[in-house]
């Protein structure tokens, strides 16, 4: 379920819900393909057996809580605490093994188009 801002300032963290069946998210810039959006979890995984398979690239930054998340070309997942960011390439299959159940994960995500991927490297720190 995505929603849309229209707002120009805010805080990342007002109203974070404290437990919902499904993650949040909302967008809360959209412009020149590059697409800016705020989710929450609370204690959301992606399914069993299921991938994400995006098609564009996506750098994620975890701002609070906690998170596994697992590339397909990796044997275990990634711990995520505030602070840690996944450069995420176009089509690389992940997933998220598991979300904090007791605080809110807040994640800000940014969505890039094709052109601006720079050299397909995984992660700009690696």
């Amino acid at each position: 379920m995505a929603a849309t801002s229209d707002r120009k300032s805010g805080n990342l963290f007002a109203d974070l819900p404290d437990r919902v069946p499904d993650e949040r998210f909302a967008t809360l810039l959209d412009a020149g393909g590059v697409t800016v959006e705020r989710i929450v979890s609370t204690g959301q995984a992606t399914p069993a057996g299921e991938w994400y398979d995006q098609p564009r690239a996506e750098w994620v930054v975890l701002l609070k809580g906690a998170a596994g998340l697992r590339l397909e070309d990796e044997r275990t997942a990634r711990t995520l605490g505030p602070g840690d960011y996944v450069f995420i390439p176009a089509h690389a299959r992940h997933r998220v093994e598991w979300t904090s159940t007791t605080e809110p994960t807040v994640w800000l995500a940014i969505h890039l188009p094709p052109e601006q991927v720079p050299g397909g490297r995984r992660n700009v720190l690696d």
